[in-house]
C-alpha cells in the first residue's frame, strides 16, 4: 500500500498522436501507468455487471457459443450510432474509473498516468490533478496510423472527426508533449516528470 496517496495525472492525445509512446518513456522512469482503453476492453469481456448489459441489449448474437463475448459483432451494433455507443459506456466507465482506484490505491509512487485516448471527451479529466496532452501534426498522425493498422484515409479522419480538436483539449491541458519531427521526446518527457515529482513533493 502507498504510504501517500499519488498524484493522478491523465495523459492523452488524438489518434496517431503517439501517447502510447510517450507514456511508456514515463514508464521507463518508473511512474507506474493505466492504460484505460486496455482496461476498458479487458473488462468488457470479463465483467459480470457489462456482459449482462451487453446481453440484455443486444441479445445472444453478440456472442459465441461458449458465452465470450464477439467484439467485432458488438462494434457493429453500436458503431456509428452515438446514442448506443454513450448507453454502452455509461455502464463501461465507471467500472474502469472504479478498477482504476483500486489499482491506484495500490501505487507507491509520487504520481500514476492514466492513459486514455477519450479522457476530455469522457469528462475523466476532472477526476485528474493534471494532464498531459500529446500533440502532432495531422499528416504525421494520419500516416502513423495508416502505416500501423491499414486504415484508409478516409476511416482516420471519420475517427479524428469524433475526438476533440487539439485546441480544445489545450485550454485544458497542464502540460504539452510535441510528438513531431522537429522535437525530441525524452528531454520535454523529463522535464515534465521533473515537474510532477516537485508538485507532489509539495502537496500538488
Amino acid at each position: 500500500m502507498a504510504s501517500k496517496k499519488p498524484l493522478i495525472v491523465g495523459i492523452t492525445g488524438g489518434i496517431g498522436s503517439g501517447k502510447t509512446t510517450a507514456a511508456k518513456i514515463f514508464e521507463s522512469l518508473g511512474i507506474p501507468i493505466y492504460i484505460a482503453d486496455e482496461k476498458a476492453r479487458t473488462l468488457t469481456a470479463e465483467n459480470p455487471e457489462i456482459l449482462s448489459y451487453i446481453r440484455e441489449t443486444y441479445g445472444d448474437g453478440v456472442f459465441d457459443e461458449n458465452g465470450a463475448l464477439l467484439r467485432k459483432k458488438l462494434g457493429e451494433k453500436v458503431f456509428g450510432d452515438k446514442e448506443k455507443l454513450k448507453a454502452l459506456n455509461e455502464v463501461i466507465h465507471p467500472i474502469v474509473n472504479r478498477d482504476f482506484k483500486e489499482w491506484t490505491a495500490q501505487q507507491d509512487a509520487p504520481y500514476v498516468l492514466k492513459e486514455a485516448a477519450v479522457l476530455f471527451e469522457s469528462g475523466n479529466y476532472t477526476n485528474c490533478d493534471y494532464v498531459i496532452l500529446v500533440v502532432a501534426p495531422k499528416e504525421i498522425r494520419i500516416n502513423r496510423v495508416m502505416k500501423r493498422s491499414g486504415l484508409s484515409r478516409e476511416d482516420i479522419e471519420a475517427r479524428m472527426h469524433h475526438q476533440w480538436s487539439d485546441d480544445d483539449k489545450l485550454a485544458l491541458s497542464d502540460f504539452v508533449i510535441h510528438n513531431d519531427d522537429d522535437h525530441e521526446l525524452m528531454p520535454q518527457i523529463y522535464d515534465i516528470h521533473e515537474d510532477i515529482k516537485r508538485l507532489a513533493n509539495s502537496g500538488g
